[in-house]
């Protein structure tokens, strides 16, 4: 199976952060993006490097910093004096998995030039309009303990990204294993395993995975919970529910069945919905957290 077969590559490098791993393939799989937020050191580069081979796809990575400009990552039409003409010079948007390392580190109107890349697939410079390569998934990291010379994204942004995953450090055996693998000399025979072809009959399988449609209502009922929060000043918009049920067909998949179940659902629901809601100044000073609002409310939502 095509899951298996890439998280058998990404294994030859990654140790752990499984969340992470599993999270990039069903990005793939369903069209999404992904926020990564944590450490320096735990792979989120690597990570995204290492799919690349497996997928034998383009990769770019764009560096995020104060004084990068819209053109830098779409492109721009260029004046030929040559020909008394302009062309036009593609950015590095223009690849299958593009790492948008320290997203939070450009200014808003950087970051909000990935929004049409993001949502529509397609960047326009000047008056025309070019489709983005198919896959396309954007990998963007931010550093939670550095805040001086960031900007905070905007709710619209992060609206866009199918998952926020927090990374942890690993536990004290998985970092043994990193050492040992660093002594040694990190495995460099990562290979390509699938090729477009097969991602996309992957998709069309993943497409026709039945959901009933007491799951459906059920993931309303939870994106529905999030707006009636007291808690909680905005709740999830509806990309939140659609995001749901395209990540739990995924799993279904990934498990080789041919039908969502509750626990799909729930073993998604929060990297989904976590970045999508907005606490009220009164919970968010108490030290309350996304995270522990979703599980609040999903154990009062009844499982259907």
């Amino acid at each position: 199976m095509i899951f298996e077969k890439i998280k058998k590559e990404i294994r030859k490098v990654i140790v752990a952060q499984d969340e992470m791993v599993d999270s990039v393939i069903i990005a793939l799989l369903s069209g999404g993006h992904i926020l990564i937020e944590g450490m320096p050191g735990l792979a989120k580069t690597t990570t995204i490097k290492t799919l690349a081979k497996a997928l034998g796809v383009d990769y770019k990575r764009i560096q995020f910093t104060p004084d990068l400009l819209p053109s830098d990552i779409m492109g721009a039409e260029i004046f030929n004096p040559k020909d008394s003409d302009f062309r036009v010079k593609k950015g590095p948007v223009f690849t299958n998995l593009l790492l948008a390392d320290e997203i939070n580190r450009a200014p808003s109107k950087v970051q909000s030039a990935l929004l049409e890349a993001m949502g529509e697939r397609q960047v326009t410079i000047g008056e025309k309009s070019y489709k983005l390569k198919e896959p396309f998934v954007v990998m963007a990291t931010q550093n939670p303990i550095e805040q001086e010379g960031t900007y905070r994204l905007p709710e619209a942004q992060l609206d866009r990204f199918m998952m926020k995953i927090v990374l942890d450090y690993n536990t004290i055996d998985e970092e043994f294993e990193i050492l040992n693998r660093a002594e040694k000399g990190f495995d460099k025979s990562v290979k390509s395993v699938v090729d477009a072809l097969e991602i996309t009959k992957a998709k069309e399988e993943i497409s026709k995975i039945f959901i009933d449609d007491a799951l459906k209502r059920y993931i309303l009922n939870i994106i529905f919970a999030t707006r009636k929060h007291p808690d909680v000043m905005f709740g999830s918009s509806p990309r939140g529910s659609i995001d749901i049920l395209k990540a739990s067909k995924v799993i279904a998949y990934r498990e080789k069945r041919d039908f969502v179940t509750p626990k799909d659902i729930l073993d998604i629901v929060k990297p989904i919905l976590r970045h999508r809601i907005i606490l009220k100044y009164e919970a968010r000073a108490e030290g309350k957290k996304s995270d522990s609002i979703i599980e609040e409310i999903v154990k009062e939502v009844p499982i259907p």
